[in-house]
């Protein structure tokens, strides 16, 4: 990690997310509701970056410091480049994780782990097979999913971590489900409070399920204990079961925001930086990368500019409004107006 190159409130970079198409195979209604498509989404491949120019600004990236690389989407298996850009990612020494809804990931599973691809994270909003339905917007068969994770357990992929989005009126009830499914199974899976990422989504605060909440609904089954973070810019809280069978994570950006520690940027599939989850406006790097006289090296000075001119921190911001947030959150200085234009989640990944 480049500790000299940090934000104005001192953040370093040390975290990549790639998103590497816009497209995906689901339309879950808090990400790509369908009746947004296809007026939304999609943008024409010739915008997209292709292996090498990723590639490219990996490499600008890892000389910054930055020494994880995270895939997402849309959903990162419908690019049939995917193994060879893992392979690539690797050879400059980084770690390179992926973020899947797993529905496509029986057929490639093998070929990510021969290509170095290190972990896997893979969306997964509930295990009854009529709520999956309708969480992926009537696009997603439960029975794929597990096929999936089935075929990554046999590749050798270890502590796979699954992500879920609790919404309030929609899966609460596989808030114990889950946690009941993946104890003393050595994988995690980490639940997060439902966000207002982009403007697509129709977000209300009162669809918040709070991680005080979440831990509510499992403490009376499954006693927990919260553990410390092994990094300090871990966007987890890490929740221990006492009787020793694996952990949860809670993901509380709404009702705790972790603004503070955040060391991670976005990079879109049409390449531009994203310093944030809620950003606005991102910056154009694809036409640095596409013009020949500019260098490696104006690229990464551009790089640190931009990263380094960094005030976002939005979610800290958000709290001041919200009623779910505690008392202490919301004073805190600053506004983010419940009506600001943000990117989409499907353009730079969660």
């Amino acid at each position: 990690m480049n500790l000299s190159m940090q934000d104005t409130f001192g953040r370093p970079l040390a975290d990549l997310r790639i998103s590497l198409i816009d497209r995906c195979n689901f339309r879950c209604p808090y990400c790509m509701p369908e009746a947004d498509y296809p007026q939304r989404f999609g943008m024409p491949s010739s915008t997209r970056l292709s292996v090498a120019e990723i590639l490219r600004l990996a490499s600008c990236f890892h000389a910054l410091g930055v020494r994880k690389f995270r895939l997402t989407g849309g959903e990162p298996l419908l690019r049939k480049d995917l193994p060879a850009l893992v392979y690539a990612l690797k050879s400059l020494g980084s770690e390179v994780v992926l973020t899947t809804n797993a529905s496509l990931l029986a057929p490639h599973a093998k070929a990510l782990k021969e290509a170095g691809l290190d972990r896997l994270t893979i969306s997964l909003d509930s295990l009854d097979p009529t709520r999956f339905l309708r969480m992926s917007g009537g696009r997603g068969q439960l029975a794929e999913v597990l096929n999936g994770i089935a075929a990554a357990q046999s590749a050798g992929f270890e502590k796979i971590k699954f992500n879920c989005v609790v919404q309030r009126g929609q899966n609460e009830a596989d808030v114990l489900l889950l946690a009941a499914h993946f104890r003393h199974s050595g994988h995690v899976v980490r639940f997060i409070e439902y966000m207002d990422v982009g403007s697509c989504n129709g977000w209300q605060p009162s669809e918040v399920v709070s991680a005080a909440d979440i831990l509510a609904l499992i403490q009376p089954h499954f006693p927990l204990t919260h553990v410390p973070a092994i990094h300090a810019s871990e966007t987890a809280q890490r929740y221990a079961f006492d009787d020793g069978s694996g952990e949860i994570g809670i993901i509380a950006s709404v009702s705790q925001p972790f603004c503070a520690s955040c060391t991670r940027a976005r990079l879109s599939a049409d390449g531009k930086l994203y310093l944030c989850l809620f950003s606005s406006n991102g910056f154009d790097l694809r036409t640095m990368l596409r013009d020949a006289c500019q260098s490696d090296a104006d690229i990464s000075a551009q790089i640190q500019s931009i990263w380094r001119a960094r005030t976002d921190r939005y979610s800290a911001e958000r709290a001041q409004f919200l009623s779910v947030a505690p008392p202490q959150t919301r004073a805190i200085t600053g506004s983010a107006g419940s009506d600001r234009k943000r990117i989409e989640m499907y353009q730079i990944g969660g």
